[in-house]
């Protein structure tokens, strides 16, 4: 399948904000990069949003931009999506909710409340899972399997 590519192109202004010019020359300061589904189909469906939360131009792959312009949307998306990836639970406060967890992600040692089990959502097959911590932030486990025995432990007491 050949992916055609949008002929449109991106760059950072002196405030290191990303700014979309579009084919017909028309530029917009202040883009933001939204992925229709970051965890399910990240390469799929990109929404270029202008400051005023409209849409500006949509990609049905993320392969449509040119190189370029895809390494720029790939580092704002970085600091959007941050989601740390966990190693390795070390313990959980109790057993019922709410519980603090200590963790070990890709980003470093942490530390969250689990308001209610069902904060924790499957994704895509038993396995992977997205864990919603009580301050909003969330957390990946792509692969309970690969866990140590005391981590998938402490984990199928709340799943």
């Amino acid at each position: 399948m050949t992916t055609s590519i949008v002929p449109l192109r991106l760059h950072r202004n002196s405030h290191g904000r990303l700014v979309l010019t579009q084919p017909d020359g028309t530029l917009h300061e202040g883009v933001t990069p939204v992925r229709a589904f970051p965890i399910a189909a990240p390469s799929e469906g990109l929404s270029l949003v202008g400051p005023d939360g409209h849409e500006l131009v949509w990609l049905d792959r993320f392969d449509q931009l040119p190189e370029a312009a895809r390494h720029l949307v790939d580092e704002e998306l970085a600091v959007r999506e941050f989601v740390p990836t966990i190693h390795q639970i070390v313990s959980v406060s109790s057993f019922s909710t709410p519980s603090t967890w200590t963790v070990e992600t890709d980003k470093g040692p942490a530390q969250f409340v689990l308001k209610a089990e069902e904060d924790i959502r499957r994704l895509g097959g038993r396995t992977r899972l997205l864990i919603a911590a009580g301050d909003g932030m969330q957390f990946r486990v792509p692969d309970t399997t690969v866990l140590d025995r005391h981590s998938r432990r402490l984990l199928e007491r709340f799943l």
